[in-house]
């Protein structure tokens, strides 16, 4: 008995050297290139049963070897400098090119997707691909970059026309010395108005300070020259300031277009709160700039970063939307009828809001809410309500008319758009989401044809909605 267990113990040691040792020969000739001859019987499926099932850890070593090197794959492309690549294709005035591809949305729209495979690579929020924006001239599509890209083409349609680049001088004023401090810094809306061209951006006023300026010039397809049209005195240094916060995201950056000799202008307050109830300052406000002497008044004042504008001419007010903190993003309603220069309408920012400061209230906070409070009400105040609070955020961005009392907003965050209606008491109804699957930067729309700058694959979205 005993030397029949002493047998098996024996056996058992025996079959554990065996297969140890057959575990090694395998993995050394698996791994070892002096057996690629005797590794040539065997085919690569085999190979990777082997790997898989006899020696795994060769299998999880190669693929944290594969991670490792798209996380710097990763890195470098974060890291990688689109905005000089882009630059350098505008240098080239190279054309660009798309590519079609359809989307089907909820409510029975479909969405074309019109992909800029060149030219747009820097964005404002994602490092790639690039921002931009969309306006109309003669009937023809014009796009602008966040980095200074200007092209046209005739239509979507044509398959074997590519949007061809405008020469134009933009980077005198924001160049590759402005986006490498920070992707924030960048061109913010473009409009074409009374033949000419509006585009606002981010200025370096003095060094390392900056606010919201415009440039303009008379449209053209082949070159254009811009001037300065606004230029702030003031700026907010992105160190040396107050409130020890600055964000070049929150720095509004809207045209509209008003009447032949004024077009109107959104400006934040890059994070500088109290410049929002500062009726000395331009920052937080919706201005009015005339455009033949450069004088400009303060339409409304109480906004943190007003991201879309609209001027309803048959109803002569101006739509206005904007970021909140963390939650209460607005819709806000701007009757023109009642403002003037002695009382400037109101709303709120920074003492109400429907959101909180980052973070919520807490004892590292609590100095921040002593100063700006941030009421849920407006009205008990002394501000005007929104029309709209989204909590949370939706990352709310253009908005724009299509129909008679009816409207859509875009989002950023959210990656959809909001259609609504306004009843005679100009309240919201109808309010309806539409998801698109991207952050969208801009909003226009023509003949019934609503056009997107979507910003996650740098592509112009196109929705008919003429049964909407």
């Amino acid at each position: 008995m005993i030397i029949r267990k002493l047998n098996i113990k024996i056996l058992i040691l025996l079959l554990s050297i065996i297969i140890v040792s057959g575990y090694f020969l395998i993995s050394l000739i698996i791994e070892n290139d002096k057996f690629n001859n005797l590794k040539s019987l065997l085919n690569n499926e085999k190979k990777q049963l082997i790997i898989k099932y006899i020696i795994p850890y060769r299998l999880i070593s190669q693929q944290e070897k594969t991670i490792s090197k798209q996380k710097q794959i990763i890195n470098k492309l974060k890291n990688f400098n689109w905005a000089s690549i882009e630059l350098y294709e505008k240098d080239e005035v190279s054309d660009i090119i798309i590519k079609e591809s359809n989307i089907e949305l909820s409510n029975n729209l479909t969405l074309k997707k019109f992909e800029l495979n060149s030219g747009f690579y820097a964005g404002i929020n994602n490092h790639f691909p690039g921002s931009g924006y969309i306006d109309f001239f003669k009937d023809n599509i014009v796009i602008l970059s966040s980095r200074g890209i200007l092209a046209f083409r005739k239509n979507l349609t044509d398959d074997e026309e590519n949007f061809r680049q405008i020469k134009n001088n933009i980077n005198d004023f924001i160049d590759i010395g402005q986006y490498n401090k920070s992707r924030t810094f960048s061109l913010k809306d473009l409009l074409i108005f009374n033949k000419k061209i509006f585009v606002s951006y981010t200025e370096e006023i003095k060094e390392d300070c900056w606010n919201t300026s415009i440039i303009y010039g008379d449209m053209n397809y082949e070159s254009i020259k811009f001037t300065k049209l606004l230029s702030p005195k003031e700026c907010v240094h992105s160190f040396k300031n107050l409130d020890k916060n600055f964000n070049a995201h929150s720095s509004g950056g809207r045209i509209q277009g008003f009447d032949n000799n004024h077009i109107l202008l959104s400006v934040g307050e890059y994070l500088e709160r109290y410049l929002a109830q500062n009726k000395e300052s331009i920052n937080g406000k919706i201005i009015k700039i005339n455009i033949d002497n450069n004088d400009y008044e303060v339409i409304s004042m109480g906004h943190r970063n007003p991201q879309g504008l609209y001027f309803d001419k048959e109803n002569n007010f101006i739509l206005e939307t904007e970021h909140g903190p963390q939650g209460g993003d607005e819709i806000n309603l701007i009757e023109l009828n009642i403002a003037n220069k002695d009382k400037i309408q109101n709303y709120g920012w920074a003492i109400s809001s429907a959101g909180e400061h980052y973070g919520g209230k807490n004892e590292d906070s609590k100095k921040k809410y002593e100063k700006y409070p941030l009421y849920n009400s407006h009205s008990e105040h002394g501000f005007i309500e929104p029309l709209k609070s989204f909590v949370p955020s939706i990352g709310i961005s253009e908005i724009i008319k299509i129909k008679l009392n009816k409207y859509v907003v875009s989002s950023l965050r959210d990656k959809s758009l909001y259609f609504f209606e306004l009843n005679k008491q100009r309240e919201i109804i109808n309010l309806n989401r539409v998801e698109v699957f991207e952050r969208v930067r801009d909003l226009k729309i023509k003949d019934n044809i609503l056009y997107l700058f979507m910003e996650d694959t740098a592509s112009i979205g196109v929705i008919n909605i003429n049964k909407y």
